[in-house]
């Protein structure tokens, strides 16, 4: 089976063609036949974070090209696909409108199936492209616009167990780096800082440890890093910057830790940790602090941990494509009606149930 998929929710435009022989064949295979993606860093990068708009524009700029190039690099024609997924949210809508309508058009012309992706469902399902991990697994899924736990039991089966109540990590990452004047993304210039910085200088909150449950909390903190800024003075030194650079990027790390350890423990009620895998997904789950720290609680618990490669990490056309492969073989198809979402929860029981740390 080979699925062309798009992604467009953000600021990457990116389209990718997958290809799974199926566990019948004689040497099964899954793997990228061909990807392309523009990455519009530059295009936001003035303005220290993404803007829809402009975010938008690019798509519409630049989106038919990269997928009549990943067709050529593949050496196939629309035709030659078996079906076509494009992200349907959540996401900047506009965005997300640009991609789900090229998707439809292309689907109506060439008499294709459409499949109508979760953006979450293709962070949750790439690791099964990578590694061909089974069913079910711990995900802990930490991005610039996702910060969640969430149990993958299979495809379209989702239970979330936490979430964050304000801004996701990578976002409190780029603001961070922003007030730091360190520029657009955040999350590898605050790690490049910090590894020059002194963590135990300034004394920052980490919200929610040592709460139940698993949910986040990192506006507080983002603040009290514009605190101690301030603190500093008119004129922080490049020392002030990396200290607290390297004290944010701990405090990070204790509340991650922290919540995935409350994390574990309910999958394991659940399913057992032992031998199951904690796959981690997301750009800043490639901040080598953070990873050295989850591989490490992982093994303390019994688990697996495992995370796609970088590429697949963030956010890509294959992690779509091939969630759309895994919903096509499902017989998971999707009408051209299908609407475009700003939001759109994998576990919408999870909007049901109370703040973890409420008291009941």
């Amino acid at each position: 089976m080979l699925v062309l998929g798009i992604e467009t929710s953000c600021d990457e435009t990116a389209c990718a063609i997958v290809q799974d022989d199926g566990p019948a064949a004689a040497d099964p295979a899954r793997r990228i036949v061909s990807h392309s993606l523009f990455s519009q860093l530059r295009e936001h990068a003035p303005y220290g974070g993404v803007v829809p708009e402009i975010a938008s524009r690019a798509h519409i700029e630049h989106l038919d090209g990269l997928i009549a190039e990943c067709l050529h690099r593949a050496g196939l024609k629309l035709q030659d696909v078996d079906a076509i997924a494009a992200t349907a949210g959540p996401g900047l809508i506009g965005g997300v409108m640009v991609g789900l309508t090229t998707a439809k058009t292309l689907a109506y012309a060439a008499q294709k199936p459409l499949i109508a992706v979760n953006h979450l469902e293709g962070h949750a399902l790439s690791v099964r492209l990578s590694d061909d991990v089974p069913f079910p697994y711990l995900l802990l899924l930490v991005s610039g616009g996702h910060c969640q736990f969430l149990i993958v039991e299979d495809i379209g089966r989702y239970r979330r167990l936490g979430t964050t109540i304000d801004d996701a990590a990578g976002e409190a990452f780029d603001k961070t780096a922003k007030m730091l004047g360190l520029g657009y993304p955040g999350g590898p210039a605050i790690e490049k800082l910090a590894a020059r910085g002194d963590a135990a200088r300034f004394n920052l909150p980490r919200p929610l440890k040592g709460k139940p449950g698993c949910d986040f909390s990192f506006s507080g903190l983002k603040t009290a890093v514009r605190l101690a800024l301030e603190s500093c003075g008119d004129a922080p030194t490049e020392q002030d910057k990396a200290d607290l650079a390297a004290g944010f990027q701990a405090a990070v790390m204790d509340v991650i830790l922290d919540r995935a350890k409350h994390a574990i423990a309910a999958f394991d009620a659940q399913h057992g940790a032992s031998g199951k895998h904690f796959v981690v997904a997301g750009g800043v789950a490639a901040n080598k602090a953070l990873r050295a720290g989850l591989v490490a609680l992982s093994e303390k618990n019994g688990m697996r941990f495992t995370a796609p490669p970088m590429n697949l990490c963030t956010d890509n056309g294959a992690m779509i494509a091939w969630a759309g492969l895994e919903r096509a073989r499902r017989g998971m198809i999707d009408s051209l009606d299908a609407p475009a979402r700003a939001r759109w929860p994998l576990d919408p029981g999870a909007e049901a149930r109370p703040f973890a740390g409420a008291k009941a």
